[in-house]
């Protein structure tokens, strides 16, 4: 039976702080590592051993924590290499600000309260030895954990710990069985800037009323899901134009050599926490999800159609001519059609949980 990859994330109390000294040598160790596939393409065994020795003797992490930063690197350079080939990034090297800091099978232990059945302490592999940690858990780690409990699910032997806005948070991943169930709906869908138009068809009605042929059976369901995808990104654009414009007064010139130049305040630290503090990019993602869960709320064959590799330079080519303003070029790059549509085909693959 195939199974669905579901994380939750449990927030950890007092972390000791043998958990912040490990977080940026670890951080290190993996973007060393993704730099060095990203050059090389790969990471050759005898490299590979080179590299531990190296990294053992510079940051004083347990044996697994280092190899499981190099793993991670190996990973992070991949990805770099393959966005970087679609065109998805044009940067030299990859960088890497924030990471998950992995524990593999042995390096960590749970244990229970005696009138509780879920984990409450967690043992950690730590610089020093192991050392314990409470969790909180809450309703969404219960659910799975009584789902692996009755064979339904099973819990991975990878531990994640990652810190998010000053707190850290233990991160369980469980296997679940999907729930694979036949298709009864036809439906399509298409993105449009600020709607998302859907029409569904009964496959079951459609076939028991084709021979009579009763069209009222087979008229599909037209509606449309408000997005403002083009609304949300316009909203931004013009914070983000008017905090460049209150920055470029405060930052007027860099120089170097006794050269002035205008200096780029996009890159300034200040701006891109105000950036960061927007949180676009979950807004948009929620919404994004929310038409996931409206398109395949049921069991349907789901059809669109073919998006390409890079549909919003193939939406301004094709209208090249009224395609003019750069506000609207804006609103049509951030439009999310192959997110959506990689969202959906995922969802239907791995069933409806």
């Amino acid at each position: 039976m195939e199974c669905v990859r579901r994380a939750v994330a449990v927030e950890v109390e007092s972390p000791p702080p043998e958990l912040s000294a490990v977080e940026e040598p670890y951080r290190r160790i993996v973007e060393e590592a993704a730099v060095y596939v990203s050059e090389k393409e790969m990471l050759e065994r005898e490299k590979y051993s080179e590299l531990y020795r190296r990294f053992r003797e510079l940051y004083p992490l347990p044996a697994q924590l280092v190899q499981q930063a190099m793993n991670q690197g190996v990973e992070t350079g991949k990805s770099f290499l393959e966005a970087r080939r679609d065109g998805r990034v044009h940067k030299p090297r990859p960088e890497v600000r924030r990471v998950s800091i992995r524990f593999a099978k042995d390096s960590w232990s749970y244990r229970k309260a005696a009138a509780s059945a879920a984990p409450v302490r967690l043992a950690l592999s730590l610089p020093g030895g192991r050392r314990e940690v409470w969790i909180k858990p809450h309703r969404r780690f219960w659910l799975y954990w009584w789902k692996a409990l009755r064979g339904e699910a099973e819990l991975a032997s990878t531990l994640m710990v990652k810190r998010r806005r000053g707190r850290w948070y233990a991160i369980f991943a469980f296997d679940v069985a999907s729930k694979r169930e036949p298709p009864a709906e036809a439906a399509a869908f298409d993105v449009n800037e600020n709607s998302v138009a859907v029409a569904r068809v009964s496959l079951l009605a459609t076939v028991d009323r084709v021979a009579s042929w009763n069209r009222q059976y087979i008229n599909p369901a037209v509606y449309s899901i408000r997005t403002d995808f083009g609304r949300l990104a316009k909203r931004y654009e013009r914070i983000r134009n008017a905090k460049l414009e209150e920055l470029r007064g405060k930052y007027p010139f860099a120089g170097k050599d006794g050269e002035e130049r205008a200096q780029n305040v996009a890159d300034t630290r200040e701006f891109r926490k105000f950036v960061g503090r927007l949180r676009e990019r979950r807004r948009k993602d929620a919404r994004v999800k929310q038409v996931a869960r409206e398109v395949a709320r049921s069991p349907a064959v789901i059809v669109t159609e073919e998006l390409g590799k890079n549909p919003q330079e193939g939406m301004i080519g094709v209208e090249k001519k009224k395609v003019k303003e750069g506000g609207l070029r804006h609103r049509i790059k951030q439009a999310p059609f192959r997110k959506l549509k990689g969202l959906l085909r995922t969802r239907r693959r791995r069933g409806v949980l």
